[in-house]
């Protein structure tokens, strides 16, 4: 069992868990709102190296 990332409750990663990889709904949604008013943004431009393993 790992730790929710919005909360840090624990929160399972099953299949059961229709919010994983957080605990609930309502982190589910504070963390989707955090990225759609853009206060979490990524960094650099992906760029295809990204993808591959070394």
């Amino acid at each position: 069992m790992d730790n929710c990332p919005r909360c840090q409750k624990p929160s399972s990663k099953s299949e059961e868990n229709k919010y994983r990889p957080f605990c609930s709904k309502k982190c589910k949604l504070i963390d989707f709102g955090s990225w759609a008013s853009e206060e979490n943004i990524i960094s650099r431009p992906a760029k295809s190296e990204d993808f591959y393993e070394d």
